[in-house]
């Protein structure tokens, strides 16, 4: 990992750079300390940028760490900053969490499912920032980077995070009802292992409920069984 520094004010104005920290993701392979300290610095004056990187072959991870001397200007990059094109790509900034307790507690984290696919990283953001403070929010992708349908918003408070399931779940966004409901780590629920649904991909895209359920039926009884249209997930899936 390399790291790029500059002097700042008098120590007395100076807080601690983990009060001041952001973390910026989906940075291309080729975004350099010396380009973010130059897109960075224009906000307020920063301390220092980390472009993490593999440890053998010293390659970008894809994100960084930027400190700046003053909250404020941490506050206002958020700001005015998050998504904007760095090397062609929206780079994703959100607060760095030095604490692992905050981020394994579970508190204020949302689970956001049946997302049309021209919802983003942004889009998701903008719709979910109207109730309270965002630690970190994301859209599930694949390998090309197309939407998986679903994604996380981690919001400071629990508070917030109850008042938007209140308001979101079951809204339509962009012809779809999304869910919205609190995010269960795997190992925390409860007779996953008497769990008896299958996700089902990559069948012909002709097929409608009704075959996906011939091929299943020889195996048990079905309670229910559902292929979504292939426009909506970039190739034809099923739930039964």
């Amino acid at each position: 990992m390399s790291m790029i520094g500059a002097a700042g004010g008098s120590s007395q104005s100076t807080p601690p750079f983990h009060s001041a920290s952001l973390y910026v993701g989906d940075l291309a392979p080729d975004a350099s300390e010396g380009l973010l300290f130059e897109i960075f610095n224009t906000v307020g004056p920063v301390a220092s940028i980390r472009v993490c990187r593999d440890a053998v072959t010293k390659r970008s991870l894809g994100y960084a760490y930027v400190n700046f001397h003053h909250v404020q200007d941490a506050e206002r990059a958020l700001d005015t900053m998050n998504y904007t094109l760095i090397k062609g790509k929206p780079c994703r900034i959100m607060w760095s969490q030095r604490d692992p307790t905050l981020r394994k507690s579970g508190v204020g984290n949302v689970f956001v499912k049946n997302l049309d696919a021209s919802i983003d990283h942004k889009a998701l953001y903008d719709t979910f920032s109207l109730f309270g403070n965002i630690l970190s929010c994301k859209v599930a992708t694949d390998e090309r980077g197309r939407s998986q349908g679903y994604g996380y918003v981690h919001y400071e408070t629990e508070e917030a995070a109850e008042e938007a399931i209140a308001k979101i779940n079951k809204m339509t966004i962009c012809d779809k009802e999304v869910y919205v409901g609190h995010f269960v780590r795997r190992t925390d629920r409860t007779g996953q292992s008497d769990w008896t649904n299958l996700y089902v991909k990559n069948f012909p895209p002709a097929w409608d409920d009704a075959a996906l359920r011939k091929l299943f039926e020889p195996f048990g009884a079905i309670t229910s069984c559902k292929v979504q249209p292939p426009k909506a997930v970039g190739g034809a899936a099923g739930l039964s």
